[in-house]
């Protein structure tokens, strides 16, 4: 039997767009940009509290540090100086290494936990979201918050990153918290930080400093730099 008009294979499989000479250009989804929630240290504290000693201790590393799951999983008991109260990260492939102070609370919480392999925590990033969500379930309907349930565990990265800028008003600094290749991604930060304490009070508490000591002090403790007197002398101040 003869066969009429049959293509072969190979075009029949081809692309439509291709067997038209169309040229065909994907459509590209451009997805709505959103500030992050941040929650209140109160929230924060209100999950770690509501979490066995081994989430416990995963939270408050996430709220002190400010690393992604991802540097979460790579964290290794030898990262952990407990003389010098310190922790070195391994980044991901986004992020820059670098060496974060911890308190004395994390590093209590840490020496509860099993130290039986190199790693510190031990679970699939899977089972770590899982058991999280559960956490923070109970914890949305035992203390009747909504709000817990808008914090995932990248949240703590963000609220980190928020209340150093607000501390410090230093964003190099957040950067280098952060791990962050470039500036542009913490910027952000700076926007967040503006929006969240617009409608904090106006009263401030002043200091004068008359030397290098008195000033480093005053800049670790959150004052910001109004007029420099002298050589010697300045005045700084932050909000109460």
């Amino acid at each position: 039997m003869e066969k009429h008009n049959q293509k072969p294979r190979s075009t029949i499989l081809q692309p439509l767009h291709q067997i038209n000479r169309k040229k065909w250009n994907k459509p590209k989804y451009a997805e709505e940009e959103r500030f992050p929630y941040i929650p209140t240290e109160q929230e924060i504290d209100q999950l770690i509290a509501s979490a066995c000693t081994l989430y416990a201790t995963i939270l408050q590393t996430l709220k002190e540090t400010g690393i992604r799951t991802d540097e979460l999983m790579k964290l290794q008991w030898t990262d952990i100086d407990t003389q010098r109260k310190t922790i070195t990260i391994t980044p991901s492939k986004r992020s820059n290494p670098r060496i974060l102070p911890i308190s004395n609370k994390l590093i209590a919480l840490l020496n509860k936990l099993p130290h039986k392999q190199p790693k510190i925590f031990t679970m699939d990033k899977h089972s770590l979201r899982n058991t999280y969500y559960n956490i923070r379930k109970r914890a949305t309907k035992k203390l009747s918050n909504p709000n817990l349930m808008k914090i995932t565990l990248h949240t703590l990265r963000h609220w980190e990153a928020t209340m150093e800028y607000h501390k410090t008003k230093d964003i190099i600094h957040v950067k280098t918290i952060l791990g962050h290749k470039t500036i542009n991604c913490t910027m952000t930060y700076i926007n967040i930080e503006q929006a969240l304490f617009l409608q904090e009070t106006d009263e401030w508490t002043t200091k004068v400093t008359h030397d290098i000591n008195e000033e480093t002090k005053a800049i670790n403790a959150g004052f910001q730099l109004v007029r420099a007197i002298n050589e010697t002398t300045a005045i700084y101040k932050k909000r109460k």
